[in-house]
């Protein structure tokens, strides 16, 4: 979906609707900008005031927003892109260097956030891609980028040792969490 503003589809808003987490499990909320976003954490935590960040946003796929493969397949530029996502832009989009760095910045804001404020524990909402990537910078499994499997309606717990997280080091610890009808763990 990238940067395509897209509500949630009902069936999401009922399965979220589901949902029952308790807010003062957390010091902070934080979702990408992008509506679906913004839906998903004010379903989960209806009265909250999430910090809103613009770098977690899903890649900006450009002109490719929206197609689907069967639509692009035969695009010059579509095939530049897949054979160079480093540092091949799609029109209008970014490229996957220009991604990453947008995600640190994002990350780097959130920790310093953080800090500043004694925050231990942070609900993070955000897009697929930025979640891949958080996952492939912090976790302390080797995997690549596209080796995570990022389904929906799972929750990833990254517990950090304070310090580290300050210098930005792994996290200790992964957990993969399918959301339920009640809080996980």
């Amino acid at each position: 979906m990238g940067w395509n503003d897209s509500p949630l589809c009902k069936e999401a808003i009922q399965q979220l609707s589901t949902y029952q987490f308790n807010k003062e499990t957390y010091d902070i909320f934080v979702s990408s900008d992008l509506k679906r976003c913004l839906s998903t954490i004010n379903l989960l935590f209806p009265h909250v005031d999430p910090l809103t960040l613009r770098e977690l946003r899903e890649i900006n796929f450009g002109i490719f927003q929206g197609k689907t493969y069967e639509e692009l397949k035969e695009r010059k530029e579509y095939q530049q892109w897949l054979n160079n996502m480093l540092t091949y832009s799609p029109p209008g989009g970014e490229n996957f260097s220009q991604f990453t760095k947008r995600v640190e910045k994002g990350w780097n804001r959130l920790v310093d956030t953080m800090v500043q404020q004694d925050y231990r524990k942070a609900f993070i909402v955000t897009h697929g891609g930025v979640i891949r990537y958080l996952l492939d910078k912090l976790s302390p499994c080797e995997k690549e980028f596209w080796e995570w499997e990022i389904l929906h309606g799972t929750g990833y717990v990254l517990t950090f040792n304070w310090n580290q997280l300050r210098r930005g080091a792994h996290c200790i610890s992964l957990q993969e969490v399918p959301l339920t009808g009640s809080e996980p763990g």
